[in-house]
């Protein structure tokens, strides 16, 4: 992400965290500080790339999908994986391949940085979503996510 997308980023943002059932299902456990967070986040991935970065897909209509994409460590792999956080594709945009053409180029970016692995988490009551990821080659996991704030 660039200076010049953080508009775009953070409108897109503003509308996934303020308004998708599924993040607001689970929102205050996550520690959600709204726009300052947001606006805190956004600033971190300006002034430290190497934690990740905010990926978003264009069509002729301007900012199309968005997706935040985090980097870990992983130590069964001893690689770099990435997490993938807050996807979202306008709603107007939906159904079109824009969610599957960005996640498929976003491969072939962290391919290039030698990023061995993409986790991602969806809710348990999200089927659609949990179909969208599988038709990309995502496998499901015999887990659940846990969050704990500090």
């Amino acid at each position: 992400m660039h200076a010049a997308d953080v508009p775009d980023a953070f409108h897109m943002l503003t509308d996934f965290l303020s308004a998708d059932e599924h993040y607001l299902a689970s929102s205050q456990a996550y520690g959600d500080l709204g726009l300052k967070g947001l606006n805190d986040a956004l600033d971190l991935f300006l002034e430290r790339p190497e934690l990740g970065f905010v990926w978003m897909a264009y069509d002729e209509n301007g900012v199309a999908g968005i997706c935040v994409v985090c980097y870990a460590i992983s130590t069964s792999m001893g690689a770099v994986v990435a997490k993938l956080d807050d996807v979202s594709v306008k709603a107007d945009r939906r159904g079109h391949g824009v969610g599957s053409e960005m996640l498929e180029q976003l491969k072939e970016q962290l391919r290039k940085e030698a990023v061995t692995r993409i986790d991602v988490a969806v809710h348990l009551e999200n089927p659609p979503a949990r179909r969208f990821y599988e038709k990309l080659g995502f496998v499901r996991l015999n887990e659940e996510r846990l969050s704990c704030l500090i």
